[in-house]
């Protein structure tokens, strides 16, 4: 299969699957706060990415100069824009927190422009403008309520930071395995929070964390949504240039509005439909462009 094509399936996978993180989330996040939340995500996905990568027999030395960009990497995407990203989901809807992320895409255009140097082009720009307006019409089924602004300013953080880090992970050589690098990132961020969390840990409502729901979601974040989707996130962009691979971040929107509508009760109309086709469209043309 051609190494594109590849590149756009892994990422396609990884866009769905944090789709679906957002119902996830907004579910757990009532009872686990942010930090928490994302300390355990990270908590479970080192320990996941460790057994996988002891059981596939990795490679796991890495040269002096690659440590300070595998922890920017690890402090800006990881951490800072995992951190806001829950707290904006908790103060917003699972609508929102898609929509908002789903920025994404359009602050890796620029990021990729400026930091690789990459060609923008205006086909690439076309299916940028023809997603987003298709984002735009999604959210545009809803009312936002006032009250939500403060986490939708976490989110616009969350989306900025993400570009930022999926721009930066291609300064990380190709030839180290991406469950090493993703090991390692995913480690950094749980001894980044450990000192924020470990004093709150006590305070968690260990009865509710019993429930299926809470606990099967906690699995889910930190081996599905965090250990397999960074994995495939992170293989994509190796295999796309970034600013195209960014588009498929806009598949987030259709999977969480529709889960939102599915399991939350969120509602969705012909707007959702309408958008979702644009935003197809959109990912079409940058795989013809690929």
């Amino acid at each position: 299969m051609n190494e594109k094509l590849v590149g756009a399936l892994f990422l396609s996978l990884a866009a769905s699957i944090w789709g679906g993180m957002y119902v996830v989330v907004k579910v757990v996040v009532d009872v686990v706060p942010p930090f928490e939340l994302v300390w355990m995500r990270y908590f479970i996905a080192a320990i996941t990415l460790l057994i996988i990568g002891f059981i596939t027999k990795q490679i796991w030395a890495i040269a002096k100069k690659d440590w300070l960009i595998i922890f920017i990497v690890a402090l800006i995407g990881n951490t800072i824009s995992i951190v806001t990203q829950e707290m904006g989901t908790l103060l917003s809807s699972a609508q929102m927190g898609t929509i908002i992320t789903a920025t994404t895409p359009a602050f890796m255009v620029l990021f990729a422009r400026f930091v690789l140097k990459e060609t923008l082009t205006w086909k690439k720009c076309f299916s940028i403008v023809l997603a987003t307006i298709g984002v735009a019409i999604i959210v545009g089924n809803g009312a936002i309520d006032s009250t939500q602004q403060l986490g939708g300013v976490y989110l616009l953080i969350a989306a900025l930071t993400w570009a930022f880090m999926s721009v930066l992970i291609k300064k990380i050589p190709a030839s180290y395995s991406q469950i090493v690098v993703t090991t390692y990132t995913s480690s950094i961020a749980v001894i980044l929070l450990t000192p924020i969390v470990l004093p709150k840990l006590s305070q968690l409502n260990t009865e509710a964390m019993t429930q299926p729901s809470i606990w099967g979601g906690l699995l889910y974040l930190g081996i599905i949504s965090t250990a397999c989707g960074f994995l495939l996130w992170n293989k994509g962009l190796q295999l796309m240039n970034a600013s195209s691979g960014g588009l498929f971040f806009f598949l987030q929107p259709i999977v969480g509005t529709f889960l939102g509508w599915v399991l939350l009760g969120e509602t969705i109309g012909w707007s959702f439909w309408i958008g979702t086709v644009l935003i197809f469209v959109g990912i079409f043309l940058v795989i013809i462009e690929e």
